[in-house]
């Protein structure tokens, strides 16, 4: 478990650092949670929901971060705020998101058994949303965004396939394209009541329209919640086909 200092003054992230043998120079690949408006559930954030992706990366020769951003896990302020449901500003709340990856990133390599290259961002719900963004400053030595069920504002109201701005987030996964040059993958699945196969494909064109590299994969519906797709074994294909292409 490391301390690595947060974006707010005197706040240091918990980060789980899982390491390969030897002493490398080893490859990155940072992984962000999910959040919620609910503060309750914010503070129920743990780094084993994604233990199958952490492991996966680590058998591969990565060195894994998995930090708990401000707000979530073991306290802090919370900064992801959206504000409220029709006038979400969602890219405000993916660029504070992105702001704890960068601080992450920046940290981790300062260590001497990090390469400056090869980085891989990857998220699950909010914090795929984030990596997003951070995708969108298109940050030097990253070289792929792994998108899982990304996005804000599901299940407003609890209620399955209910986005609460659905225009407004289609609009901002636009922005972000705009300005990425990064290869993303974008993995749903078609049980997904967060951010259903018609919002989430319209996302990843929009994206994709505005300059974006996006490579969209609508997987089978899995579990009870297609949401939690990271937690299954359904994504390895894709995302070992995108580190292929990757080198």
């Amino acid at each position: 478990m490391w301390l690595i200092p947060s974006t707010e003054p005197g706040f240091e992230m918990k980060t789980r650092v899982y390491k390969p043998t030897g002493d490398g120079p080893f490859r990155l690949a940072i992984i962000n949670h999910g959040s919620a408006q609910d503060p309750a559930q914010r503070k129920r954030v743990k780094p084993s929901e994604y233990a199958e992706l952490t492991d996966w990366f680590l058998r591969r020769g990565y060195v894994v971060a998995f930090p708990e951003r401000p707000g979530h896990g073991s306290g802090g302020k919370y900064i992801e705020d959206q504000d409220g449901c029709d006038s979400a500003n969602f890219e405000r709340a993916g660029q504070r998101t992105a702001d704890s990856i960068a601080a992450v990133l920046d940290y981790m390599r300062k260590q001497p058994f990090i390469s400056p290259q090869g980085t891989i961002v990857a998220g699950h719900s909010a914090g795929a949303w984030g990596s997003l963004a951070y995708a969108a400053r298109r940050p030097a030595g990253v070289i792929g965004v792994i998108n899982f069920s990304g996005g804000r504002g599901g299940r407003h109201l609890n209620r399955p396939n209910n986005n609460c701005a659905p225009e407004r987030l289609v609009a901002t996964a636009s922005r972000f394209g705009s300005t990425t040059n990064i290869p993303t993958l974008w993995l749903y699945a078609e049980n997904d009541t967060y951010f259903p196969p018609s919002l989430s494909g319209a996302m990843a064109n929009a994206f994709k329209m505005a300059g974006g590299n996006a490579e969209y994969w609508l997987l089978p519906s899995t579990g009870n919640e297609g949401h939690f797709v990271i937690r299954s074994e359904a994504w390895k294909p894709a995302v070992q086909q995108f580190l292929d292409a990757r080198g």
